[in-house]
């Protein structure tokens, strides 16, 4: 039987065609999941995850296929395959509603990471503390955090102490990377303490007869005696007084910080006499670092604290929350005698 050519050429070409676009489909396909749309969320929502190290792809893709609908499995693990992606980074991820392979492969392959939110305020009172606040925000462990800030040489770069360690976690909210070295945290807190000791702070500080650090540990002082803001400036005033007069500071915060219990609302003649460098009724001048995280506008209350005659203050006796500013032991010691009569007939003994 004889084929007509010209019929055959076209059934021929007809097939080419077809096959063409077989393969133009299941490449384009394949390339569209890899380079357009291979995830979608079920809920249309975009999704984070913390990713621990550790992680394998198996449990990445599953971690991710509980938010996402993942348009071929396949597609996903060839693609993993052929560029030899096979080692998660780890790391704190914010995936968009849709989402390619290739975008997924680069993000944690090389591990760009979206911010998170680390915020701690004056509330945190010591190292500790802000240790474990640093480590339940980042993937952080708060006893190699500890070591850091107990290690002299380390902290060497940064001018501090281990007393002083905390003076570079000023309190605010600040963006930074939830998978961060220890080191990569100090560096990027660092930028954040010189921005705000800029050249005029730096030479407010330099006018009293401070550094950074001592004004901090002044600021936390204050912090400790109130919480309200309006006083601040004139308890910095009258600490300053002391300090050039080389008078001790007396200041009871301090000694609560000596003691370790901060629910103490009384000291008594028995917490003067610890012995600790913390205990500012033994020994003149600050204490060897802040007492808590003084927030910023502490900081500048000692900056720009008035001038003042005060040498001693005491809590209101109408406990208002407010304290009475004298500028004599006499002055002071009526206004003490009546809030000792209140403390007793309230019966607050701690």
């Amino acid at each position: 039987m004889t084929i007509d050519r010209p019929k055959l050429i076209i059934v021929v070409s007809a097939l080419i065609v077809m096959t063409g676009l077989v393969v133009t489909c299941v490449f384009g396909i394949r390339y569209y999941r890899y380079a357009k749309s291979n995830f979608t969320a079920r809920d249309g929502q975009e999704h984070s995850y913390y990713v621990y190290p550790g992680t394998s792809l198996d449990e990445l893709t599953t971690m991710l296929s509980a938010d996402y609908e993942i348009a071929s499995p396949e597609a996903w693990r060839r693609d993993c395959e052929k560029v030899g992606f096979d080692s998660v980074r780890p790391g704190h991820y914010t995936l968009p509603v849709t989402t390619a392979d290739r975008r997924l492969i680069r993000m944690f392959s090389r591990g760009e990471e979206t911010p998170v939110r680390l915020t701690f305020n004056n509330s945190i009172r010591t190292r500790q503390q802000l240790c474990g606040r640093l480590s339940e925000a980042l993937m952080q462990d708060s006893a190699t955090l500890n070591r850091y800030m107990d290690s002299v040489p380390f902290l060497q770069q940064y001018g501090l102490t281990p007393e002083t360690a905390v003076c570079l976690f000023i309190p605010n909210t600040y963006e930074v990377y939830w998978a961060m070295t220890p080191e990569q945290l100090f560096d990027r807190m660092q930028k954040e303490y010189n921005r705000f000791w800029n050249d005029e702070r730096r030479k407010k500080a330099a006018a009293l007869g401070l550094t950074p650090q001592e004004v901090a540990t002044l600021a936390s002082i204050i912090e400790g005696e109130t919480h309200r803001t309006e006083e601040h400036p004139i308890i910095a005033s009258l600490y300053l007084n002391r300090l050039h007069l080389e008078m001790p500071l007396q200041a009871c915060p301090t000694v609560i910080f000596a003691v370790g219990d901060f629910s103490m609302r009384r000291v008594l003649n028995k917490h003067l006499e610890i012995d600790s460098p913390y205990n500012t009724y033994k020994h003149t001048g600050l204490p060897p670092g802040p007492i808590r995280l003084p927030q910023p506008s502490a900081l500048d209350a000692v900056l720009d604290a008035p001038r003042t005659n005060y040498l001693f203050m005491c809590a209101n006796p109408d406990f208002s929350g407010t304290h009475v500013f004298s500028e004599t032991a006499a002055q002071h010691e009526r206004v003490a005698r009546e809030y000792r009569r209140q403390l007793n007939q309230r019966k607050i003994t701690k």
